[in-house]
Parts: structure tokens; sequence; C-alpha cells
């Protein structure tokens, strides 16, 4: 017969078995480390890793999602800085490459134009139809009065009534 103290024990140890292989994944997490020439480059390096939308992940920067292509813009932003290239001109390489949707500030352009001035026209809009509500209620209330004439008829009923 099994016994409560080997039921303890055997659970104790399945618990345990899964603590220590749930652990093992994080050892297998890929910590990229790059040796830049200079510092300066490294500071631009994590400015535009920032500034850089992964395709993938779309809600995240490249510096912080672990996706392949994430990894992959990573070793090329690395190795662009590395030949010289300016912000602008990786920038551009990576907008015509993945469109503006990879910034995550747009630049301001004829593209980008709807994307920019939407809010403004919504909220424009917005005035406009909650002026125009409103004055068209002032106007009804004040249409719905009564002549004056209309007045006198109503107090001779009331005055006969009582």
């Amino acid at each position: 017969m099994i016994n409560s103290r080997g039921i303890a024990h055997s659970i104790r140890s399945i618990l345990c078995t899964l603590l220590l292989l749930s652990c093992a994944n994080v050892s297998y997490a890929v910590i990229e480390t790059y040796e830049f020439s200079s510092s300066s480059l490294e500071q631009r390096y994590r400015q535009l890793s920032v500034e850089l939308r992964c395709p993938k992940c779309q809600n995240q920067n490249i510096a912080d999602s672990n996706a392949p292509i994430a990894q992959d813009l990573r070793k090329l932003l690395y190795k662009q800085l590395e030949a010289g290239a300016s912000d602008e001109e990786i920038l551009d390489y990576m907008v015509s490459r993945y469109g503006e949707f990879v910034r995550y500030k747009p630049r301001f352009s004829g593209v980008t134009l709807m994307l920019w001035l939407m809010p403004v026209a919504l909220l424009l809009g917005a005035i406009i139809i909650l002026f125009s509500v409103l004055r068209g209620s002032r106007k009804e209330e004040a249409a719905g009065g009564i002549s004056a004439e209309e007045q006198r008829q109503l107090d001779k009923l009331l005055e006969n009534d009582t």
C-alpha cells in the first residue's frame, strides 16, 4: 500500500522537476552584445533601436523585441552604424525596405498627411456638430413659444374655467 507520506514526496518531486524544466528555457535566451568602436555609436544605436518598430510585433521597438526579424534589424543597425552611415541614411533605408510604419514617429509628408491631420479634422468636425445641435435646439425653443394673440385666448379660457 502507498502511504500519504510517499504520495506527498512524489508530488513534491514532480513539482520540483517541473520548476527546474521551466527555468531551463530562460537559459536559452539570447543576449546580444555588440562591441562599438566609440561610445557615441553605442548611444546612437540605443536611440535608433528604440525609435524603430518591429515589423512583426508591431507594438514593440526592435530593442525590446525577441522576434527574429528584430534581431536581424539590430544586427543591420549595428553594421550600418559601424560603416559610418548617418541616422537619416539608416532611417531612410529602413523606411524604404519596411515602409513608414517601421518608425514610431512617422515623418510629415504627403503620404502621412492624413495620419497627422485626422485627429485635428475629427476634433473640428465634432465641435461643428456640437455647435449645430445646440444652435438647433435653441431655435426650436424660440419657435415653440406662442404668439400674443394665442396667449390672450389662453388667458380668457383660464378665466372662464374659474
